[in-house]
């Protein structure tokens, strides 16, 4: 993995899994549309002592990628799903670089929320994305605690 690039939290929400990782010395954009979400990633990266750029970016846009090529070491996504992102996500890791995703499948419904299909992964869908890529490690299904249906993969840019 790149060490002199940042990784990228992409939709970070209120930024648990950035600020994991700056705790643990990395550099890292924490990136989100939300403002509130933000300030609420903000107070915990104070209240825990770290440090981590805050980057509010509507990343549904249409027809617009918010990241430049081979951008960043790594890129971590979790408990969201826009398709027309993937390409960009896919340009804006550098070579060598660490994607960790994981977020719903079609099987999430009965489980609960997101119902709407665009936020769900068809089965298989995450893993063909990339396809070319090294993989690390792979799992679509059920996890308890709580009952949740997801797709994971770690992976790294050739």
């Amino acid at each position: 993995m790149p060490v002199d690039r940042p990784v990228l939290d992409l939709a970070c929400g209120q930024g648990h899994n950035g600020i994991f990782l700056a705790a643990k010395g990395i550099q890292v954009i924490l990136a989100d549309r939300s403002e509130e979400a933000l300030e609420k990633a903000r107070a915990l990266a104070d209240q825990q002592g770290v440090t981590g750029r805050f980057w509010r970016v509507d990343l549904e846009t249409e027809g617009f990628n918010p990241f430049e090529q081979d951008a960043y070491a790594g890129i971590v996504v979790f408990r969201y799903l826009h398709r027309p992102l993937i390409p960009c996500i896919k340009k804006a890791l550098a070579r060598g670089g660490l994607l960790i995703y994981e977020t719903y499948t079609v099987d999430q419904p009965r489980f609960g929320r997101p119902h709407n299909p665009a936020f769900l992964l068809k089965p298989g869908e995450l893993r063909g994305w990339f396809s070319e890529w090294t993989l690390l490690h792979y799992f679509e299904g059920i996890l308890q605690d709580p009952p949740r249906a997801v797709a994971q993969i770690v992976c790294r840019k050739p």
